[in-house]
């Protein structure tokens, strides 16, 4: 696969061949959305909380008498059917996390680099260097690339402080990610990804074990026998019955009885 190359002013300069293995690789759709619910979930806080009949103030006196005023009997005020009681089967604290391998992660990201190379949605970037930190540069350095007025995710190599600084305030248009932090989820939620040249061989490094793995079961999975070969199935030995069993005891028994009464 080839992406094009680009300098800071936004002119192509090459056309650098990226590794196949990672940037154009089959895309697992399936693995592709497990992926992102898990991702998003992981997200999530979990602190939403409401309060059942025990936790709500109040309600410790019966608000009535049990029997001889018409209405119904009732215990407490804080009843979830009253107004202002306890809520049933609401949501307390827990934790949404979802644990994912590390071949699952590796195998996501190398789909979501493929996918986004299959929408021509990847190119290169020379280098994010800037003079001074200011955003006004960095925003420039935007405008002159080809990102349509799509929100992008920028990857590089490392993050100067320089550089963090120019970009914080540009975030929501375009986002920043370590080569070494970058996941699956981060590229899917950004239309077009720019990746800073020297970031690649860190990207190629982190998933090259993966990508092995992938093109070595999919061989397996494709690869068909020469010549059918033939297997010797065993005969499978059918239980007895047990009634026929014990009349056949019952028989040699019956045999052995008739000696030793010929004997004596």
């Amino acid at each position: 696969m080839k992406a094009i190359l680009y300098t800071k002013e936004g002119k192509k300069k090459a056309e650098v061949v990226l590794n196949p293995k990672i940037f154009a690789s089959r895309v697992n759709s399936r693995l592709l959305e497990l992926i992102q619910k898990a991702y998003s979930a992981n997200l999530r806080h979990g602190t939403a909380d409401t309060k059942t009949r025990k936790e709500v103030r109040g309600g410790g006196k019966k608000p009535w008498k049990q029997k001889g005023t018409g209405r119904a009997r009732h215990g407490s005020t804080r009843s979830p059917i009253w107004k202002g009681g306890g809520v049933v089967f609401g949501p307390h604290p827990r934790s949404y996390y979802v644990n994912l391998s590390k071949s699952m992660r590796q195998q996501a990201l190398i789909s979501a680099l493929s996918l986004k190379g299959e929408q021509k949605n990847i190119f290169l970037l020379e280098d994010v260097k800037l003079q001074t930190p200011k955003t006004k540069e960095w925003a420039e350095i935007i405008k002159l690339l080809p990102l349509d007025g799509k929100r992008a995710l920028c990857v590089v190599k490392e993050i100067e402080p320089a550089f963090e600084r120019a970009s914080r305030n540009l975030e929501r248009r375009v986002e920043i990610k370590r080569a070494s932090d970058v996941n699956a989820y981060d590229v899917l939620r950004r239309e077009k990804v720019m990746i800073e040249q020297e970031a690649v061989a860190i990207i190629e490094e982190r998933l090259m074990g993966a990508a092995a793995a992938e093109l070595k079961s999919s061989e397996a999975s494709e690869e068909k026998p020469k010549t059918p070969v033939a297997r010797r199935v065993k005969a499978r030995k059918v239980g007895t019955p047990v009634k026929v069993r014990n009349m056949a005891r019952a028989k040699k028994k019956k045999a052995q009885n008739k000696k030793r009464s010929k004997k004596k």
